[in-house]
């Protein structure tokens, strides 16, 4: 490790250091076509995802539709509930896929 003894050192290894930055930073250009091929990256996965929420919404609403079949065959009187919190469940998946999608497109 480099020792500095003294404050002028210090100062002048300090400016140094940020002028190499400075010129490195300055040397990488402002970045545009990273950030815009980034975006389109991102947008280009919310259709996919979209449909893999709808997906997995549907699994849940037929497994949900299984479960309260059975309570509602055995006569547990919790059935409402059960549907209530399924059929909840249901719903907010398909919102939230929807409203993702409309906030990020």
């Amino acid at each position: 490790m480099i020792k500095i003894k003294s404050i002028g050192s210090k100062i002048i290894f300090t400016a140094a250091a940020f002028m190499l930055t400075a010129a490195s930073v300055l040397a990488q250009g402002n970045g545009n076509a990273g950030i815009t091929e980034a975006a389109q990256m991102v947008t280009s996965y919310f259709d996919p995802a979209t449909k893999l929420i709808y997906a997995i919404g549907a699994v849940v609403g037929l497994i949900g539709g299984v479960k309260v079949y059975s309570k509602f065959s055995s006569g547990d009187p919790d059935t409402g509930k059960t549907a209530a919190s399924w059929f909840g469940a249901c719903i907010f998946l398909i919102v939230a896929a929807t409203i993702l999608r409309s906030f990020f497109l």
